[in-house]
C-alpha cells in the first residue's frame, strides 16, 4: 500500500490532524505531539489521546509519526540545555506512546563547536540514558539526516551508523531520510540515477532494514551547500527524476513518504505534490 502524506497541523488538538489529513487524502501523516519551540507541555488528558487514538478515521492512515520539537539537542553535555533536552525528548516519547505512534523523527543534535567526534559520543551517551529512563515504551527514535548546517550532526551517513553501532540498544533507533538535507549535505540527488546512487550508499553504510521514513523534500539550496531550506517538488535543485526514482523503487515501497514542503492552511499546495508523486507510479 502507498503510504504518502505530508507533516499536518495540530491546531485544535492532535485528532484535528486526523480530520486534515484524511480529508487531503493522506495514506501517512508526521505532526508534532507537542508545540514544537517549546520545552515541556501540559500533559494529553484521557479524552485527547482516546479521541485520538479511536478516531473514526484513524484506520484510513496506515501510519502516523511524529518529530521531535526542534529546541532538543543531544550533543552538547553537561549544559542546562542538554538536561532541558534529555527532558524534553524523554516527555515526547511518552506522548507518542500514549498515542500509539511507532516512530520519533529526531536530529541528532549539534556540537556547538565542541567537534564532530565529541558530539557524537554526547549524542551516544544521551541516548542510553533515554533508553534507560524510559525502557518500556514501544516508540522508536528515527535519527534524521541532516543538511550539516552549522554545527548539526548527522550529515554523513557514517555519523548515523556510528550512533547505530555504538549505542547499548541500537533496536531502538531507526532513520529518517531527508532529501533535501542529503542533497545539501553533498548527496547528489540531481545527478543522472543519483537517488538509485545515494540509496545504495545509505544501504552500505547504514543499511536500508533501518529506514522507517523518507521526507519527500526539494530543495531550494544548491548541492553540498550545508544549507536546510525546503521547496517545493519540482521548484527546486534536485529535479524530479530522483522522486520519480523512490516512488517506483520496490525497496523503498512500503516505507512512508511525508511531504515537509511550503503550503498554506489549506494545505492546497500538499494535494498537488501528492497527485504528482502519485502520478510517477
Amino acid at each position: 500500500m502507498l503510504l504518502l502524506g505530508s507533516h499536518i497541523p495540530t491546531v485544535g488538538g492532535v485528532a484535528k490532524a486526523i480530520d486534515r489529513g484524511v480529508d487531503i487524502d493522506c495514506t501517512a501523516m508526521q505532526i508534532f505531539v507537542k508545540n514544537n519551540m517549546q520545552w515541556l507541555a501540559k500533559p494529553f488528558s484521557k479524552e485527547e489521546v482516546t479521541a485520538f487514538t479511536q478516531h473514526p478515521l484513524r484506520s484510513k492512515l496506515k501510519m502516523v509519526i511524529a518529530h521531535a520539537g526542534y529546541l532538543i539537542n543531544l550533543g552538547v553535555e553537561k549544559s542546562e540545555n542538554h538536561e532541558k533536552s534529555l527532558q524534553s525528548l524523554g516527555e515526547e516519547l511518552v506522548r507518542c506512546d500514549q498515542l500509539q505512534i511507532p516512530y520519533l523523527v529526531l536530529h541528532p543534535g549539534s556540537h556547538l563547536g565542541a567537534g564532530i567526534e565529541k558530539g557524537l559520543h554526547c549524542v551516544i551517551q544521551s541516548l542510553d540514558t533515554i533508553h534507560s529512563e524510559y525502557p518500556n515504551l514501544k516508540v522508536r527514535i528515527a535519527l534524521e539526516t541532516t543538511a550539516g548546517q552549522g554545527s548539526c550532526l548527522g550529515a554523513r551517513f557514517e555519523e548515523l551508523a556510528e550512533i547505530l553501532e555504538k549505542v547499548k540498544i541500537p533496536d531502538r533507533l531507526r532513520i529518517c531520510l531527508d532529501t533535501a538535507h542529503v542533497f545539501a549535505a553533498g548527496y547528489d540527488l540531481s545527478e543522472k540515477n543519483g537517488a538509485e546512487k545515494v540509496f545504495k550508499q545509505l544501504d552500505d553504510i547504514v543499511g536500508l532494514q533501518q529506514l522507517c521514513a523518507l521526507h519527500i523534500n526539494e530543495s531550494k539550496a544548491a548541492l553540498g551547500s550545508r544549507v536546510d531550506r525546503h521547496e517545493n517538488l519540482g521548484q527546486g535543485k534536485i529535479g524530479l527524476d530522483a522522486f520519480r526514482w523512490i516512488m517506483r523503487s520496490q525497496v523503498l515501497g512500503n516505507i512512508p513518504k511525508i511531504l515537509e514542503t511550503p503550503k498554506g492552511k489549506d494545505l492546497a499546495e500538499d494535494v498537488v505534490a501528492m497527485k504528482l508523486l502519485g502520478s510517477f507510479l
